[in-house]
């Protein structure tokens, strides 16, 4: 596909249209969560089960608008996108909530008020995601910025693979400080006000104070997320109603599994696996099929992936106990230092194809496709990989 089949500047009214929709779904929500108080795990699964349901739903309703405009190939197709962001999304969603129940702990935010802040955060997560998302696709017009997004994003899935776990320290917010510098904040909670007036001062309670830290996180993470989206489909549109979904059911989810956290030790690594192959994709792949990898076959792979790790973390459970490393430090260096040199020699084939010198020996026709400008950039992507990892390996070997 050329440009955006729904381009904003005629298709407003289908943009307007939907957020109206997400609206009254909130609406709604908020009606019945009006007090505060626990959300039960068995409300919780039921509203789990209506946003996913819903999401499904848009997926069928995408297909018949896009045929009805285009023509049923496209309505597959964009339906196909839509489906491979949202799980994408909603993967990367899974993994953000270790730091949402991190977060919550920190600063000792009862049960009851949770679901207020979340609620409240969803809204704001949807403002920041649509700015990204307008600002990514005003650049993806150019092709050069796709190849910096893929590279961006592998550079983000192999950190997240070998990064120690999350820390939060609010502390280091810049927000957060300035906040905390020009409005006096209330030591104790007010119920679930974000706002108070004390002694004729108007105050910020604890609870503003999570609920911007959650603001916060959360656009660090669209950094991450709404990149892995375009890498998918470049269609605005799917971009954003696969992230507004997604962030929906956000909050029941997060009362699903906030006791079962901790079970899904390995879903970071393939999150991991699944950034790389999105970010490959987008440098690559996209260039090795002719402008545009199998969605179904993305789709296929993200969500084996996904489902791979969430069964392997069941099958093969965190350690009880003092935490200890799940590799030891050697074992952890010799692997960085074999995918290192896995990379390296990617680069190194790479380049020779780009030359024209790899085809002499082995010729591939499909690498000739793909043309020497992605290669000389998959090249450059492999080798910086390929030496952080050594020099990674090499720090830790030293301490």
């Amino acid at each position: 596909m050329g440009g955006a089949l729904f381009p904003f500047v005629d298709y407003w009214w289908l943009y307007l249209a939907f957020t109206g929709v997400v609206v009254a779904l909130l609406a709604i929500d908020l009606s019945f969560h009006r007090q505060d108080r626990v959300i039960s795990l068995r409300a919780a699964a039921w509203w789990t089960a209506i946003w996913v349901a819903l999401a499904l739903a848009f997926s069928y309703a995408l297909f018949l608008f896009a045929s009805a405009r285009h023509s049923p190939g496209v309505g597959r197709q964009l339906s196909l996108e839509y489906l491979a962001g949202y799980v994408v999304e909603e993967s990367l969603s899974i993994d953000n909530m270790f730091v949402f129940a991190l977060i919550f702990r920190y600063f000792a935010v009862p049960s009851r008020f949770q679901h207020r802040i979340l609620f409240y955060g969803v809204l704001g997560a949807m403002v920041f995601r649509a700015i990204f998302i307008a600002v990514g696709a005003a650049l993806i017009r150019f092709d050069w910025i796709m190849i910096v997004f893929g590279l961006f994003l592998i550079f983000t899935g192999i950190r997240m693979a070998f990064d120690k776990e999350k820390q939060i320290d609010p502390g280091q917010s810049p927000i957060i400080r300035w906040v905390c510098r020009f409005f006096p904040v209330t030591r104790e909670l007010h119920g679930s006000r974000f706002f108070v007036t004390v002694d004729g001062i108007r105050r910020v309670t604890p609870l503003m104070i999570v609920l911007l830290f959650l603001e916060t996180t959360d656009i660090m993470f669209a950094v991450d997320s709404v990149p892995a989206v375009f890498g998918v489909t470049r269609e605005p549109f799917v971009v954003y109603t696969s992230n507004v979904f997604a962030v929906l059911g956000l909050r029941a989810l997060f009362f699903v599994l906030s006791g079962a956290l901790e079970r899904f030790h390995i879903l970071k690594h393939g999150l991991a696996v699944v950034l790389v192959f999105v970010g490959l994709k987008m440098v690559w792949l996209d260039h090795l099929y002719g402008g545009r990898f199998p969605i179904g076959a993305s789709l296929a792979i993200i969500g084996a992936v996904i489902a791979a790790s969430i069964v392997l973390s069941l099958v093969f459970p965190k350690p009880a106990g003092p935490k200890t490393p799940r590799l030891r430090p050697g074992a952890r260096a010799l692997a960085e230092r074999v995918l290192g040199g896995i990379l390296l020699v990617l680069a190194a084939a790479a380049l020779l194809y780009a030359s024209g010198a790899g085809a002499r020996v082995l010729p591939l026709p499909g690498l000739a496709r793909a043309g020497a400008t992605a290669l000389y950039i998959s090249a450059a992507c492999y080798g910086v990989c390929g030496t952080l990892l050594l020099r990674n390996a090499r720090a830790g070997k030293e301490h």
